[in-house]
């Protein structure tokens, strides 16, 4: 079994992505967040400094393009194939009104001849082989068949299934006979996303699919980074401190990168016990002396629980 860290917007940037790996293993390859290419045909700062030059990483990473324009994502590709990269993923899932309202993301499943003309246009050109993360559809998991018929007109190197549809976001129940359906009738290979929150899940998902050759997971592993290699509180800290100590750089200050590392504790204070009052304290803290005390209260006075509790 392969696994593979989903991309998070505002989580899994190159910063925590080179963090993660030096202190924790387990991980097979690293999803970047999405990029959306323009006719401007440039990288931008942000952009050029997420996607490093792949033989300066000490891990596999992927690329992620977000668009509907063919040549807008042959372009980027090419983009990925001149910094080193060896795979592209297409993000036809992401369910964010404003992405969807552009007829990007999961908004392109609405339309399967209009996704088979972009398919058919990228994979006629495309510089490097491309990877795929779909949803079931917009509104009704029946949508899947036809949409995985379009599928498999194309050598697609991996289509990732999130068996959820547009309108459930991240919620609700996954649709488990969606992803046995793609399981049978797949011509590609393929890796599932969705509601992996503890190793016990992993390894009951492992047991009910064997089948499965890969498994990407987002925010179990913000909650438990060591969720595949082990979490100690020790190791947990060193993490923390790390991400901290970069963002204050990069962000120049204090607030932004508070912002981030709270957008991390919504996850990760779920791998302590009796944590609600230094949880609801480091919410409101704007102060990065108390910030770091509350923090270092966390880390050495509550105990680990034995896995992510539940926030989903």
């Amino acid at each position: 079994m392969r696994y593979y860290f989903a991309p998070m917007e505002g989580l899994t940037d190159s910063i925590y992505r080179r963090a993660h790996y030096a202190h924790f293993s387990g991980v097979d390859a690293y999803y970047m967040p999405f990029m959306s290419p323009t006719v401007h045909r440039a990288l931008t700062p942000r952009e050029a400094r997420e996607m490093p030059m792949a033989d300066s990483v000490l891990f596999r990473a992927v690329p992620q393009l977000l668009t509907k324009v063919p040549e807008d994502f042959l372009w980027a590709a090419g983009q990925c194939r001149d910094r080193g990269y060896d795979e592209v993923n297409l993000n036809v899932g992401c369910p964010s009104g404003t992405v969807v309202a552009k007829g990007k993301g999961s908004g392109m499943l609405a339309d399967p001849e209009q996704l088979d003309r972009f398919l058919d246009a990228v994979f006629s050109a495309a510089p490097l082989p491309i990877s795929v993360k779909t949803r079931l559809g917009i509104g009704d998991p029946e949508e899947f068949p036809r949409l995985l018929e379009v599928f498999n007109r194309y050598p697609i190197k991996e289509l990732t299934v999130h068996p959820r549809v547009r309108r459930q976001f991240y919620d609700g129940d996954v649709f488990l006979d969606s992803l046995r359906f793609a399981l049978e009738n797949s011509a590609n290979p393929l890796c599932y996303n969705g509601n992996i929150r503890t190793l016990s899940e992993l390894r009951a998902f492992e047991a009910e699919f064997p089948q499965v050759e890969a498994v990407m997971i987002g925010r179990g592993l913000i909650g438990d980074p060591g969720m595949l290699s082990g979490t100690d509180a020790a190791t947990l800290e060193a993490f923390h401190n790390a991400l901290l100590e970069e963002y204050l750089v990069v962000f120049g200050g204090s607030r932004n990168a508070m912002f981030r590392m709270k957008e991390n504790w919504r996850h990760m204070i779920l791998r302590f016990e009796n944590s609600e009052k230094l949880g609801k304290r480091l919410r409101k803290t704007t102060d990065i002396g108390e910030y770091r005390a509350i923090v270092a209260e966390i880390f050495h006075t509550l105990p680990l629980a034995p896995e992510l509790r539940a926030d989903w």
